[in-house]
């Protein structure tokens, strides 16, 4: 394995929001949109563990609603725009934001899961976090 084990879940995170393997961050997690590898191609993570469902689309539609609804609300009030050009603005908008957030949402989901050794994975950490949690038990 070439590169470091992430240091904190942050970071972790971050390589799997880049869709990025979390454990290494050079090999790519995709070979389709939303299709995992199976393992990382760099540092042989095995990836087929990962449970993340419906939970990307779910944090797809909770950030889209809420940076939305400001949107929609400053429309409505300093535009008059009849609901056929809101509808023509917004619905184009909301469909773009949620293809795009989809794919990285679910690599920080895959990233979470390595993280914390969920449904299969193998609880990974650096060896300066490892003697940190241990000496603060």
């Amino acid at each position: 394995m070439s590169a470091a084990l992430p240091a904190a879940y942050s970071q972790a995170a971050l390589r799997g929001i880049r869709c990025r393997c979390p454990r290494c961050g050079e090999g790519r997690l995709f070979r389709k949109w939303l299709k995992p590898l199976g393992r990382c191609p760099v540092c042989t993570l095995d990836l087929t563990p990962q449970r993340a469902d419906d939970f990307p689309a779910y944090i797809a539609m909770i950030v889209t609603g809420h940076l939305m609804a400001p949107l929609i609300i400053a429309l409505s009030k300093d535009f008059h725009l009849g609901p056929a050009a809101m509808f023509a603005i917004l619905i184009p908008l909301a469909v773009a934001m949620m293809i795009g957030m989809l794919q990285p949402a679910k690599g920080a989901v895959i990233a979470t899961q390595w993280w914390f050794g969920m449904h299969g994975f193998r609880k990974e950490r650096p060896d300066t976090v490892e003697a940190e949690n241990t000496e603060s038990r």
